[in-house]
């Protein structure tokens, strides 16, 4: 098989990264279809770029049922001026757009989930032609990747900024400083469950300094978690030194994922009752969900138990399950 690097990829930036000033324009995406023959997914995108500094690539709409991190980005994108600016923005408010514009997490062409896709493909699917493009073209222009997420249309989460325990310690001490500056209530030493094809692994393998959020979910915005995800990154490009101001200071609580005993999943599905409400404190052993089938009466429900003390930080969102659903997660508050 030939290297992936040596085929071209099919997207065309309508933009010049180079450039000074501001330009919006979009990631076109050739994609024949029925109802457009030479029809073209056309992807929104901002870059801002003033003369010498780092690079930021802004990213919304990994999963497109995910509202915080667009919403901050589509308002950042037509007020950002370059004048404020010390380096270059590049702004991506719905990275999966068809996922994005149908409401779904995956892409409804495909079925892609964009953050089990990379490096791509650019001779695959649409979704990983898109994270092929990511991959080969935007990452390495990019020095600080913040790509928000919350929960969706089937978790809610506190809110909270995050990075990962990583290998370089440099690279590692570098992300947490922007979850700190972020400011979000929550900052998170996250651990993932299933890190294979994700844009966090792609970016870090790279060496850039990568951070996430989740901000909410339930497949819905509020006022409070919009404005967490405004006020986060501008914070964090203050923090780079590419925004012109000052970090708002913000209190924020430093919490742990040390290992799989975070997770609880549901072995059966059914009408679930959950028993803590988010920020909750847990003991281990703790049942903090029922599942009760419903077949028939009668049956006695099934218990999910913590498997460790710690802060309620997400929960299943709507009221059925399925079995492998993830019920809830915990995290150890961080004492210094």
């Amino acid at each position: 098989m030939a290297d992936r690097n040596l085929r071209p990829s099919p997207i065309s930036a309508t933009v010049d990264f180079s450039a000074e000033g501001v330009q919006h324009g979009f990631l076109r995406l050739p994609y024949s279809r029925d109802d457009s023959a030479w029809g073209s997914v056309m992807i929104p995108l901002t870059v801002v770029k003033n003369g010498a500094g780092p690079t930021a690539l802004l990213t919304g709409g990994n999963h497109g049922d995910e509202y915080e991190g667009p919403i901050a980005l589509f308002d950042l994108a037509r007020t950002l001026k370059a004048e404020d600016v010390s380096g270059r923005v590049i702004i991506v408010p719905a990275m999966n757009y068809p996922a994005f514009l149908a409401g779904t997490r995956t892409s409804p062409i495909d079925k892609g989930n964009m953050n089990r896709s990379f490096p791509g493909a650019p001779d695959g699917t649409v979704t990983q032609k898109i994270a092929d493009y990511f991959q080969r073209t935007l990452l390495p222009l990019a020095d600080i990747v913040l790509d928000f997420h919350s929960g969706g249309k089937t978790l809610d989460f506190l809110p909270f900024c995050a990075a990962h325990i990583l290998p370089d310690k440099t690279q590692e001490a570098r992300a947490f400083d922007l979850v700190q500056a972020f400011g979000a209530p929550w900052s998170m030493k996250m651990l993932e469950i299933d890190a294979v094809g994700m844009y966090d692994t792609a970016a870090e393998e790279m060496g850039k300094i990568f951070i996430t959020t989740e901000l909410g979910g339930g497949g819905t915005s509020t006022a409070k978690s919009v404005g967490i995800a405004k006020a986060g990154v501008a914070n964090v490009l203050k923090a780079a030194g590419i925004l012109t101001g000052t970090v708002e200071a913000a209190q924020t609580t430093w919490l742990d994922m040390p290992d799989g005993n975070c997770f609880s999943f549901a072995e059966d599905g059914g009408l679930i009752e959950p028993l803590f409400d988010l920020g909750d404190q847990v003991r281990n052993g703790d049942v903090v969900a029922l599942i009760y089938p419903v077949g028939r009466t009668g049956v006695e429900p099934l218990e999910i138990s913590a498997r460790m003390d710690g802060v309620l930080v997400a929960r299943h969102f709507s009221g059925l399950v399925k079995s492998g659903d993830c019920v809830s997660v915990l995290a150890a508050i961080v004492t210094t």
